[in-house]
């Protein structure tokens, strides 16, 4: 069985700042991400999908954690096609115009290259020091199975190789009926580690748990299972604390697809409060049982 990592998909958000589970002499950003690291061997950092990381904070976070620590770094928006703020891009790349978001298309080609090499360019300390895992690409609920989708993840895989990437896909025409064996044959064929979901079921973005892997990295985000999914309010739609039966149901599943990858990420994205860390902490107590 390949090496299973479990962590969460933050250690700054403010609802986890106020929920007691840092101790109070843990006050700072550079204390918060020592403890949290001495926790868990691995975090999912999301704040890079609403604005592009810095180099030099990159080398904190290098610097600051244990050296067989692991990051997922989750892509910027405008690189997986979200609107994205004008305002989080680069300011010598900032379009002209009125809009408050913007789509690849309004930036010149160059630009947009220079979006891809800044990004990519900002990790640099973290592979260096051997600790970044992947870059999750998180598509949004309109990128459907088609063929030019296709050829972007396959574009997406070239621009970041040798870099590794994960693929969550949040539409059901990748798994509707034959598509799901499909999708998993191309995934495996171009070797993108695809990400398995855990999430509400019946919404627009909502896709099912497939359990399996198709490469030697494989990825589990748990999005919880919040009645109020549709909910613009981020913490209502993640606020949602995972029994120890339902994680205790996932333990197995995780212990066989171990068996199919090299190296297994198990990340909590129910972040709310300190939901995210205690269902963590009780899923690597089960996955040592």
């Amino acid at each position: 069985m390949g090496e299973i990592l479990v962590g969460t998909a933050s250690w700054t958000d403010k609802t986890l700042l106020a929920s007691g589970w840092y101790p109070e002499s843990v006050r700072t950003a550079e204390q918060r991400l020592d403890y949290y690291s001495r926790q868990f061997p691995l975090v999912e950092v999301d704040a890079t999908y609403y604005a592009p990381p810095a180099e030099p904070t990159a080398r904190l976070w290098a610097e600051r954690t244990p050296g067989d620590f692991v990051f997922n770094i989750k892509a910027f928006s405008l690189l997986t096609g979200h609107p994205t703020k004008v305002s989080a891009l680069y300011k010598d790349l900032r379009p002209e115009t009125d809009k408050k978001n913007i789509y690849p298309d309004a930036l010149s080609p160059q630009a947009y290259e220079d979006v891809w090499t800044r990004f990519l360019s900002a990790l640099d300390p973290l592979v260096a020091a051997g600790k970044l895992g992947a870059i999750l690409f998180q598509f949004p609920p309109w990128f459907t199975i088609k063929r030019a989708n296709k050829e972007y993840l396959k574009e997406v895989r070239s621009r970041c190789s040798p870099l590794r990437v994960a693929v969550e896909l949040r539409n059901s025409t990748w798994f509707d009926g034959d598509n799901q064996a499909e999708t998993m044959e191309f995934l495996r064929r171009h070797d993108l580690p695809y990400v398995v979901v855990d999430m509400p079921q019946g919404h627009r973005s909502s896709v099912p748990p497939v359990v399996a892997a198709t490469s030697d990295l494989a990825v589990v985000r748990f999005h919880g299972h919040s009645d109020k999914w549709d909910s613009r309010d981020i913490y209502e739609r993640f606020g949602y604390e995972y029994s120890a039966r339902e994680l205790k149901k996932w333990a197995p599943k995780l212990r066989e697809l171990a068996g199919e990858a090299g190296t297994t990420h198990v990340l909590m994205n129910n972040c709310y409060s300190d939901y995210a860390q205690r269902n963590a902490s009780t899923l690597l107590d089960l996955l040592a049982d």
